[in-house]
């Protein structure tokens, strides 16, 4: 880069600088600065059809000051000011109907699974990633495979998925979207098949999750979150059908689809009956009509809090020792009308144990918890932040999960 000075005259008149940190004036006469400049800065400029009635020249220093100085070539500024980068508003910052294109979702299971149906929900246009298992599903997100993650947190039936709370609290996203998914369970068949045809029917049951392993990369995901044949139980015993488990709702019908058997049916939604090719024998096959499951968008930033619209906040965090800390820290929710609608305690891993000491001489023990709990606030708020500040004083450990909107849809 080709450099090139000159100086910048200003009236060369004694001036005296005071600094009373020193403790004295110090008298001293203005001398010439000198400007660096280079051809890339003034490529930059762009003059449009030779014209500059925006812009302004750099006079050359008077003659009348007896200076000789050598002046710059003319600068001039941009007369098309439309053409100048907008700055950012909190509106650039949120996705749009038409960005949906340009997201990459994954979710566990496979296509025609209830999750990649919420993904598809909140993102109408967007690229599902299937993955074999809920933490292969965050990982795609860390390494910048995808862009969010979909994960499901709780069932209106089946109740909290106490596996994904710990993953949630094991990475680092961030919730940014909750979506509320009712569940339609449909029997599925070959084509061309009837009711009275299925004998057995394959879905996933459910199934008790055992201890995370050191390693969980060698942990095999066979957790079912929606326990479709157990949400049936009543439908299929009163059209006399076995029940035979499967990974999961969409994996059934794909087994159906690939066997051809016509005595072999499945449990699923009404997705993964068109994408395999199955038919809907029966819909909304499930015991419970009120049946919704409530899952989680997931990402690397946080989505900014706003206060134009209801917006939930999710935290996890860990107790002070000491008598009634519980309620004092649930108190300053309440103090502040702060709605909570999910409050989960899960025991925590490293430090599953608490020793009493005093009076037993540490030999009362109790379990350490965690505490996840879902508050109806912004932290845009004052109440909320001023919720948190007051929650500090009772906590060991505290962490915001995430702040996003509520989903209000029906």
């Amino acid at each position: 880069m080709a450099l090139r000075c000159f100086p910048i005259w200003a009236c060369p008149q004694t001036a005296y600088y005071h600094y009373p940190l020193l403790g004295f004036d110090i008298k001293r006469r203005r001398i010439p600065l000198w400007e660096c400049s280079s051809s890339a800065s003034q490529r930059a400029v762009t003059v449009v059809g030779g014209e500059v009635p925006y812009g302004r020249e750099l006079k050359k220093p008077s003659d009348e000051m007896g200076l000789t100085q050598e002046s710059p070539q003319p600068e001039t500024f941009h007369r098309d000011l439309s053409m100048l980068p907008k700055p950012l508003t909190a509106n650039s910052l949120t996705s749009s109907a038409g960005d949906d294109s340009k997201v990459r979702i994954s979710f566990q299971g496979i296509p025609g699974a209830y999750s990649e149906t919420a993904a598809l929900k909140a993102y109408p246009n967007c690229e599902t990633v299937p993955c074999d298992q809920f933490e292969t599903a965050f990982q795609a997100v860390e390494l910048w495979l995808v862009d969010k993650a979909v994960l499901p947190i709780e069932n209106s039936v089946g109740g909290s998925i106490h596996r994904n709370y710990d993953l949630l609290l094991r990475h680092r996203l961030h919730i940014v979207q909750e979506v509320h998914l009712p569940v339609n369970h449909c029997l599925l068949g070959v084509p061309g098949v009837s009711i009275e045809d299925i004998k057995c029917v394959l879905s996933h049951p459910q199934v008790l999750l055992t201890p995370f392993p050191s390693d969980s990369s060698k942990f095999t995901d066979v957790f079912v979150y929606l326990q479709a044949l157990d949400q049936c139980v009543n439908s299929l015993n009163d059209l006399g059908i076995q029940r035979v488990s499967a990974k999961d709702t969409a994996t059934a019908a794909q087994t159906v689809s690939s066997s051809g058997e016509r005595s072999i049916g499945a449990v699923a939604s009404v997705r993964a009956a068109n994408i395999y090719g199955l038919d809907i024998l029966a819909q909304n096959i499930q015991d419970d009509a009120n049946n919704v499951t409530r899952f989680l968008i997931l990402a690397r930033d946080p989505m900014i809090p706003r206060t134009d619209r209801p917006y939930k906040t999710s935290i996890v965090f860990s107790l002070e020792e000491g008598p009634g800390v519980l309620f004092k820290a649930l108190a300053v929710f309440s103090l502040r009308n702060i709605n909570l609608s999910k409050i989960e305690s899960r025991p925590q891993r490293r430090r599953p144990l608490r020793v009493v000491d005093g009076s037993n001489n540490g030999c009362a023990k109790y379990f350490d918890y965690l505490f996840y709990i879902d508050f109806e606030a912004s932290m845009a708020e004052t109440r909320a932040q001023h919720a948190l500040g007051h929650l500090q004083e009772f906590t060991s450990f505290i962490r915001i999960l995430g702040c996003y909107p509520m989903d209000l849809v029906s």
